[in-house]
């Protein structure tokens, strides 16, 4: 007698593999933890920044960025906490994982640049076009157009910001991350959870 109770049909075994493949492919999008984790972030800070120069005439209210580096911090154990909960290395992860690598090395050296030449008044401007580039990148590898749209709205920010003060272009800056990064982030959590 024949045992057929383990055995997959050709169909059955090419669902499965498209089905993995998928979910591969869908782990990539994540849940939008790191978007909504570093866009409300952003978002504070700028607030912060701005009501310290705006209202309190506080000039060293920029050093609530230096909480930045703590959530860089907290960052790198979480990727590797995913990592670990996540065996398959998928090209679009590994990709993405790269875009975002080159953000942060590009986004170090403009900042610092800014800082050594005492080019202050286009430090924010330069900021959003560096935080339009993975984002659009993000979205289109991720095919997910709310990044993409994010993208483009951190790039026009960016142009609108250069006709302001500086206090004003943290304004532009919160605006940028709203859309860049908190409500595609609240759109990718929406997604994981149906799709999980």
């Amino acid at each position: 007698m024949e045992n057929t109770e383990g055995i997959m049909t050709e169909k059955e075994s090419l669902e499965l593999i498209a089905s993995m493949i998928n979910k591969a492919k869908n782990r990539v999008s994540e849940n939008g933890t790191l978007y909504l984790l570093w866009g409300w972030l952003i978002l504070i800070c700028c607030i912060v920044q701005f009501v310290g120069l705006y209202f309190f005439n506080y000039a060293d209210s920029y050093y609530i960025w230096f909480s930045t580096w703590i959530f860089l911090i907290l960052q790198f154990f979480y990727i590797k906490k995913q990592n670990r909960n996540f065996r398959v290395k998928t090209y679009t992860g590994e990709i993405n994982g790269f875009v975002w690598l080159a953000f942060f090395i590009g986004m170090v050296l403009v900042i610092f640049t800014s800082i050594h030449f005492k080019y202050y008044e286009i430090i924010y401007p330069l900021i959003l076009v560096m935080y339009g580039i993975p984002t659009f990148l993000s979205g289109i590898i991720l095919k997910f157009m709310p990044l993409i749209i994010g993208g483009i709205c951190c790039w026009v920010f960016s142009f609108l910001s250069s006709f302001f003060t500086s206090e004003y272009q943290l304004l532009c800056i919160a605006a940028a991350v709203i859309s860049a990064w908190i409500i595609p982030g609240y759109l990718l959590k929406a997604n994981f959870k149906k799709e999980n």
